[in-house]
């Protein structure tokens, strides 16, 4: 019997999530069912079960290769000499973001996830890690801003990237839900508070 290439199995595991994405954007994560996938990927049961034993597979591979990127940008930020002004970072991350919230994109998916890990504690700690994760990469940007003076030497790196990932989620939130606004107005509204605490501080 020959041997299956890598391409092979790639290509199949890909189709699979492929498959389920467009089943979980159909008809929500809730109410699709392996079977349902399985229907739409075209194939066996045994063919998809070689691959994912579960919807929580399915969700978090197709979570974790979106993250990868996420990461990779994250990555190169918190590695730029000499590191970006905060607003600069944020920028690139809402670019990021808007390939995400399309018909395509992972982050209508991801609103689903958020709604059902209140109820699983398997995907509760899924989404827990993966946010933990961004929060942390945000962190590490924030205290490079600090050694930059970008960030007087009192403010808390933590709550720094905390914040910074409230926003970044809160402007795929409103793309998402209420149709808006832009990039440009959303980084406005940011530059302008910005500017305002730098006014009252001096």
């Amino acid at each position: 019997m020959p041997r299956v290439s890598d391409e092979h199995l790639a290509a199949r595991r890909q189709q699979i999530l492929d498959a389920a994405r467009r089943c979980f954007l159909r008809n929500g994560f809730h109410a699709t069912s392996m079977q349902d996938v399985i229907g739409e990927a075209g194939l066996s049961v045994g063919a998809v079960y070689r691959y994912f034993r579960s919807k929580h597979e399915l969700v978090t591979s197709i979570a974790e290769s979106v993250l990868d990127g996420a990461d990779d940008l994250f990555a190169a930020i918190d590695a730029a000499e000499p590191p970006p002004p905060l607003v600069d970072a944020v920028e690139q991350a809402l670019g990021f973001v808007e390939t995400q919230i399309g018909q395509d994109g992972v982050f209508p998916l991801a609103v689903q996830v958020w709604a059902e890990s209140l109820r699983d504690p398997e995907l509760a700690d899924f989404v827990a890690r993966m946010y933990g994760g961004f929060r942390s990469r945000l962190v590490t940007l924030a205290r490079r801003a600090q050694q930059a003076g970008e960030l007087p030497p009192d403010a808390d790196p933590e709550a720094v990237g905390a914040v910074l990932l409230g926003l970044v989620q809160g402007f795929a939130l409103q793309r998402l839900l209420a149709a808006g606004p832009d990039r440009k107005t959303y980084l406005s509204g940011l530059r302008a508070m910005l500017d305002a605490r730098s006014r009252t501080a001096g």
